[in-house]
Formats: structure tokens, C-alpha cells, sequence
């Protein structure tokens, strides 16, 4: 027999939920125009809206924010951090900044050129933002398999060398400043990148003059997969198996909110020395100090701890369980998920869970409203609306993908609570016919999805019509 396991930590604080009526919820939800992102968090049963910035910190953590040095300039706070980005991913250079997008925006500014071409395994909306407003196009290079929430690909992150190797043909080496490679890929469903994978990349941009920098944000749960999945990998630590991933870049962005185990902060990471004194300067400009980058001396402090928590064999096992844990129950009732389950959450098929709408009655915001409505449960769409519109046509961008992230913070919840989600999305799978499609009542010009508002596009203005709602 299978035996069990718990959690690898005790609990010594709790936090009242709210539990909100249908008709609460029905209401908070309309306020916040059908758009998860703007529903307050006091309405909001089990968040499984992001794992940004919603990690419960370890009484280690707690107790180290008490010695933060908050010097303007020299913090000790700060030499901590530093160590522990140099010794836990092996970087030379660091620059604290106050979240990862902060990191994307000097790396932009400083790398890219009007007309650029940076490609990238599938893209993520802050960086592709980023890439764009400094004149660059993205291009995505990831496996086929990625796009195919079906296939069970171990390594559906990974890049396709000979896609990246025909845009170097195309448009030469010089107009590329760098590939983009995250580990794992966020909207492709938390897919990881082999390590075999990754040292192909870097020694095919070596040998073209090609940085690799890497979106780092969950790159202890790409190491996991690693460490689970391939040959040669399952006897090593999770910390060696990070260390020679990060081994096969020029340098990284990380966003500190995931897998460093904090609620703000990021850095930007390198090995070039002339790069890093570029952007020090722009450090000055757009963040703070170089010895803090808009982060407090006690965020730094937590931070610093974190890294080191995260690389830790136990943890990690515990973290990637919790999100199968839900993944396997809705593959085991018939929900259309994308597999593999991936590192920090399972993400619903929104075309096959709702084939009666079309992609432009969003299918994957209307899903993400009705998880709501039905359960108090928030989670984000991750389709047509994050994808935003084409730079030079002005329509649509139609991702394959259009997908619903049910998305786990970090030793925040217990696995009863996922049992809930489970029931709430299995009855909403039994009546999936009475849910209705949205229309876009209001638009933002960039990243959408943040402030987006809808409405129900049935007659009697109903998300799911009443008669096969959950009383």
C-alpha cells in the first residue's frame, strides 16, 4: 500500500475565510464586471487567483523581517541577498528590483532595439509588454506539443531548436539581443524545460553570439521535473540540479513573489560585468539604491531565507503533490485539463469544458466567472483576453490555448481546500451548458486582462441561468 504523506510543516496561524451567499457572490461579481482580477479579496472564498506574492512565509521569515537593515545605502540585509543568489543559482552580478517586472523592464530597455526579434518558449504577457515597448517582436519557438493541452509531453516547455534556428537564418544573429527562456512556461500550464533541453539552447546561441536569459520565477519546480523525469537526473539534489539549470544562461529576471517564497521583490541576475553596470544605472533610475532596488531591507532579509527554503528536497516534493493532488481528481472525473499537471497549477481546458462558445464570447473568463459565482472560488483566464491584440493589425490575438489557471499558493492551503475546488468545477462540468458567453464592455490599450470588463451575453443578462444553478 501507497502510504500517505502530510504536509512538511505545522501550522501557528490562521486567517478567517469568507463564505459568501450565491447571491453575494452574484453580486461582487458584477461589480467587478465579470473580471476576477477586480473582485476584493474579503469576498473571496479559496484565491487560487495567482501564486504571486501569496506565499506564507516560514517563522524563520517572520522573525528575520525583525533584523532588517533599512540603510539607504550598504544594507547588510542586502549582502545577504546577494550571497544567496550568487550561491544558490551561481550568478556574479545581482540587482535587487522591487518585482520581476521591474527586472523585464531594465533587461528591455538595455538589450532591445527597434526591430529586434527576441524569441521565447510560449510567451508571458509582462515580459512580451515589455519586449514590445522597447520595438521588439516576439517570436514563440516552444515544442508543438506545447500548444496541445492533450498530449502528455514531459518536457512541453522545451524549445524547438530548429524554429529558433530558422529565425536566426531569417533575420541574423544581430537583430536577435536574446532568447527568453522560462523555466517553467506559465500558459503553456506550468510545463518545464529538460536540462538537456536547455544546455541545446545555450550552446546553439554560443556558438551565434546569442545571450539566453531566463524568466527564473518558477525554476525550483522546473527542477523538480528535472530531478523526477530525466535520465540521469532522479539521484541529485534539487539545489545541484538548479544550480547547473541556471549553469546554461548568461543571466536571469526573477520575480521573488513564487519560488523565492516572499511577497514582493525580484533582481536581475547576470554574468556580464558591462551589462551589469548598465544597469545599475538604470537601477537608480527606475527602482531605487542598487542595495535594495525598491525592496525593504526586512523584504530582503525574508527573501534571502526563501531561496534557500525553496531548494529544499521536501518541500518541493510537498508543493508539486498539492497541485496534482487537484489535478488528478478532475482528470480522474472527466474535467479537460492540461497534462501534464504542471508545477504551480492545474489549468482547465475552457474550449472543451465550454465547446458551444466560440473564442470570441471568452470562453475562459466566462468559466473563471462562473467558478466564482458557483463556490467563492477565483482563479484567472489565461486565452484570448491575456493575449491581448496584434501590435500592427489591431485584432485579436488567438492563442491555441485558452485556458482557466487555478493557480496554488505556497504552503497556504490544505489539500481539503482543493477538494472543495474539485466539487465546485465537477458540478459546474454537469451543467456546463447554461453558461453563457461574455462581451467586453471596456478594453484598457495594454495588459487587458488586468482591468478588462464584461457582461453576460444571454438575454436575461445571467451567467448561468437559473434554473441549473447550485441553490
Amino acid at each position: 500500500m501507497k502510504r500517505r504523506t502530510a504536509e512538511p510543516f505545522k501550522i501557528k496561524s490562521v486567517e478567517t475565510l469568507a463564505m459568501l451567499s450565491y447571491e453575494e457572490r452574484k453580486q461582487s461579481l458584477q461589480q467587478a464586471g465579470y473580471n476576477t482580477f477586480l473582485i476584493d479579496s474579503k469576498d473571496v472564498y479559496i484565491d487560487l487567483l495567482t501564486d504571486s506574492g501569496t506565499t506564507a512565509m516560514s517563522d524563520a521569515q517572520w522573525g528575520a523581517l525583525m533584523t532588517g537593515d533599512e540603510a539607504y545605502a550598504g544594507s547588510k540585509s542586502w549582502k545577504k541577498l546577494e550571497k544567496a543568489v550568487r550561491d544558490v543559482y551561481g550568478y556574479q552580478f545581482v540587482l535587487p528590483t522591487h518585482q520581476g517586472r521591474g527586472a523585464e523592464n531594465i533587461l528591455s530597455q538595455l538589450k532591445i532595439q527597434k526591430g529586434d526579434y527576441v524569441p521565447g518558449n510560449m510567451y508571458f504577457t509582462t515580459t512580451r509588454a515589455h519586449q514590445e515597448m522597447n520595438g521588439a517582436t516576439f517570436v514563440d519557438i516552444i515544442i508543438d506539443e506545447a500548444h496541445d493541452p492533450t498530449i502528455e509531453h514531459p518536457f512541453k516547455g522545451n524549445v524547438d531548436l530548429a524554429k529558433l534556428q530558422r529565425l536566426i537564418d531569417k533575420v541574423g544573429a544581430e537583430k536577435i539581443p536574446y532568447v527568453c527562456l522560462a523555466v517553467t512556461v506559465n500558459l503553456a500550464g506550468g510545463q518545464p524545460v529538460s536540462m538537456e533541453n536547455m544546455k541545446e539552447v545555450y550552446e546553439l546561441c554560443q556558438k551565434h553570439d546569442i545571450d539566453v536569459m531566463l524568466d527564473a520565477t518558477r525554476c525550483v519546480e522546473n527542477a523538480f521535473f528535472i530531478k523526477e523525469r530525466e535520465a540521469g537526473q532522479a539521484n541529485r539534489s534539487i539545489a545541484a540540479i538548479l544550480k547547473e539549470m541556471m549553469s546554461y544562461s548568461d543571466g536571469c529576471t526573477m520575480s521573488g513573489k513564487k519560488d523565492c517564497l516572499v511577497n514582493i521583490g525580484g533582481f536581475l541576475a547576470m554574468n556580464d560585468e558591462d551589462l551589469y553596470i548598465r544597469s545599475r544605472e538604470l537601477v537608480v533610475v527606475y527602482e531605487g539604491m542598487p542595495s535594495y532596488g525598491g525592496m525593504a531591507g526586512r523584504d530582503m532579509e525574508a527573501m534571502a531565507i526563501g531561496i534557500r527554503e525553496a531548494v529544499d528536497d521536501h518541500y518541493i516534493a510537498h508543493r508539486i503533490g498539492q497541485v496534482r493532488h487537484l489535478g488528478q481528481q478532475l482528470i480522474d472525473a472527466g474535467i479537460p485539463v492540461v497534462k501534464p499537471i504542471g508545477g504551480h497549477a492545474v489549468f482547465l481546458d475552457a474550449r472543451a469544458f465550454l465547446p458551444h462558445l466560440s473564442q470570441e464570447e471568452f470562453p475562459a473568463q466566462a468559466l473563471a466567472a462562473a467558478l466564482y459565482l458557483d463556490s467563492g472560488v477565483r482563479s484567472m483566464e489565461r486565452g484570448i483576453v491575456s493575449a491581448g491584440r496584434d501590435i500592427t493589425t489591431g485584432n485579436h490575438n488567438k492563442p491555441n490555448l485558452e485556458l482557466v489557471r487555478l493557480t496554488i499558493p505556497r504552503r497556504v492551503y490544505t489539500n481539503n481546500h482543493m477538494d472543495v475546488v474539485v466539487d465546485s468545477i465537477v458540478d459546474l462540468y454537469e451543467k456546463r451548458d447554461a453558461i453563457c458567453g461574455l462581451k467586453m464592455d471596456y478594453e484598457p490599450p495594454t495588459l487587458r486582462f488586468f482591468n478588462a470588463r464584461f457582461s453576460p451575453l444571454s438575454a436575461n443578462g445571467e451567467l448561468i441561468s437559473e434554473e441549473n444553478r447550485l441553490l
